[in-house]
């Protein structure tokens, strides 16, 4: 029984930084900013881009383009982000809601920016195990950027933080743009490397901490982070797509096109040439910066918008989330 994507759907909030301004912010050369950092612009949130609100926009994008009836729709996954526009608070029910999803079930999840892999293998896999499950939706919008202090170097390399939404309709039974194989990896060593220190049971937020600045991303040990993750990270980043061909029977050799999360330059270039896969066979989001578990979803739709895919394209989606995770999905296009 097969899976495939039916559509996408993209929203970017107008506002913008540019790469001077946060050059300004972050008190580094324009250059750096460009060059390493890869960033031109990015999108930043407006008064009304919360968080699942993004999500809702951009599901009625992939609504609209595909000719989907919201009520034939069986399930929705919320994969924005937990920070949205209340604590304990199950966004999927309102995005369900406000689409007009009135036949569903819905429910969040969460793998930081590996949820879109994670919910891609797993919608897959419930549409298979449960014949009820036809039609699903995965949306959700990212506004981490909110917690990124420039002026702390210890989350430099989450200086590319934007906002924006992002959905995806899956069907069963269908021959359009396969769900072949996926791969994740998770490693609870860094688990507590990456995190807002104070807001949660263990450290709840007071007036003191607002006013130190703590309510922010921060790294606990740098150094050792960097130590530990560094080589890490690549070789998981390479595994996970490897064994994602494996299950679907492909090679990298076979690869057309790498949906791929945004990182620094020289990072982006290191994975695609170990895969042998040359540049202008995927899309550096220098234009987006890191919409989190949205930059497959925005890469896709570029490469489809500009021209870039053709059917029977083996197409990888991978991405990073800090924890770590690390998650590859394989699609067959057309």
């Amino acid at each position: 029984m097969n899976a495939g994507i039916k559509g996408l759907g993209v929203y970017i909030p107008q506002r913008k930084m540019t790469a001077g301004e946060l050059a300004e912010k972050a008190g580094m050369p324009e250059n750096i900013v460009i060059e390493k950092l890869g960033i031109k612009e990015k999108p930043l949130p407006g008064p009304d881009d919360h968080t699942c609100q993004m999500g809702i926009e951009a599901a009625r994008d992939a609504i609209n383009k595909t000719g989907v009836d919201p009520a034939s729709i069986d399930m929705v996954i919320y994969i924005g982000e937990e920070y949205k526009e209340y604590p304990l608070w199950t966004a999927a029910i309102k995005l369900q809601e406000e689409i007009g999803a009135v036949n569903a079930f819905a429910f969040d999840m969460a793998l930081r920016c590996g949820t879109t892999i994670m919910a891609v293998k797993m919608a897959k896999d419930m549409m298979i195990a449960d014949p009820a499950i036809k039609t699903v939706l995965l949306a959700g919008g990212y506004r981490n950027v909110d917690f990124i202090d420039y002026e702390n170097p210890r989350t430099r390399f989450m200086y590319n933080l934007g906002a924006g939404g992002g959905a995806m309709i899956l069907e069963r039974g269908t021959n359009q743009n396969i769900i072949l194989g996926s791969h994740i990896i998770t490693d609870g060593s860094f688990s507590e490397d990456v995190v807002v220190p104070v807001g949660g049971t263990k450290s709840p937020l007071t007036p003191e901490a607002l006013e130190a600045g703590l309510y922010q991303l921060d790294v606990l040990d740098p150094e050792g982070m960097k130590a530990r993750l560094e080589k890490k990270s690549m070789e998981n980043f390479l595994k996970v797509i490897r064994i994602a061909l494996k299950k679907s029977g492909c090679t990298q050799e076979d690869i057309d096109y790498v949906a791929i999360l945004h990182m620094k330059r020289s990072a982006h270039h290191y994975v695609l040439n170990e895969l042998g896969v040359s540049p202008d066979k995927s899309i550096y989001l220098e234009d987006y910066g890191h919409i989190g578990q949205m930059d497959q979803i925005i890469s896709l739709q570029l490469a489809e918008e500009r021209g870039m895919l053709k059917p029977g394209d083996i197409i990888i989606l991978v991405s990073a989330g800090v924890g770590y995770a690390w998650g590859a999905n394989v699609i067959r296009w057309g």
